[in-house]
Order: C-alpha cells, then sequence, then structure tokens
C-alpha cells in the first residue's frame, strides 16, 4: 500500500519560507497526482495545492496563489510545495495525498475525497 511521508514542517516567521516534500518508498509517485492540504483543529480539511503526474498541470487554492509553488521530481519520487510569504493564517498541519492518474488535474482535485492516500503530516507554524 503506498504511504506518502511528508517532511520539511517547523516554525516560521511571518513572512518566511519553508518547504514541504512529500515522498514515498517502494512505488513510483510518476504514476500518481498529488495533492497538498492542511487542516487546524475544528476546522474542515482544506486543499492547497495539487499536481499532475508528469507536473503538466497544477491547481491552486485562492488563499495560497502567488505564494505557494508546487512541483515535482519523479526521478527523486518526490513532490515539493515550496511556501512563501508565510502568514499566522497558514499554520495547520500539512497533508499530501496521492491518487492513480495520468490525467490532467481538475479543481476538484483540491477537494479530499477524491485521493486514495495520505501521508501523516507536518506541523507548519508560522508565529513571531
Amino acid at each position: 500500500q503506498l504511504q506518502p511521508v511528508e517532511s520539511g514542517g517547523g516554525l516560521v516567521q511571518p513572512g518566511g519560507s519553508l518547504r514541504l516534500s512529500c515522498a514515498a518508498s517502494g512505488f513510483s509517485l510518476g504514476y500518481y497526482s498529488i495533492g497538498w492540504f492542511r487542516q487546524v483543529p475544528g476546522k474542515e480539511r482544506e486543499g492547497v495545492s495539487c499536481i499532475s503526474s508528469a507536473g503538466g498541470s497544477t491547481v491552486y487554492a485562492d488563499s495560497v496563489k502567488g505564494r505557494f509553488t508546487i512541483s515535482r521530481d519523479n526521478a527523486k519520487n518526490t513532490v515539493y510545495l515550496q511556501m512563501n510569504s508565510l502568514k499566522p493564517e497558514d499554520t495547520a498541519i500539512y497533508y499530501c495525498a496521492a491518487r492513480r492518474t495520468m490525467t490532467a488535474v481538475q479543481p476538484r482535485c483540491l477537494t479530499s475525497t477524491w485521493y486514495d492516500y495520505w501521508g501523516q503530516g507536518t506541523q507548519v507554524t508560522v508565529s513571531s
């Protein structure tokens, strides 16, 4: 069973940057569309961004457009989320999710039910 693993979370000051990584051992992520989600206690999981299996199409939530960039390196079996100009409201647990498909991604890829496999999450805290 595919098990994505997130890394790269931590504490950062407002305006700072972090890069999250999503990797998987034993499976080629090159067959999967990958999504990044975030969740704070008491709130629903929110779709942040997603990328198609080959990296040719991406979707972003309005709340992160212009600040976050999703990318992937299939040779390294890793998907990244570069987060710049971080705000306190970006504080959350960030999850990556995978769906086996090689088509372009559509806005529905920001819906959690579209995915089959989930990682355990990594905490991102934006605070001074």
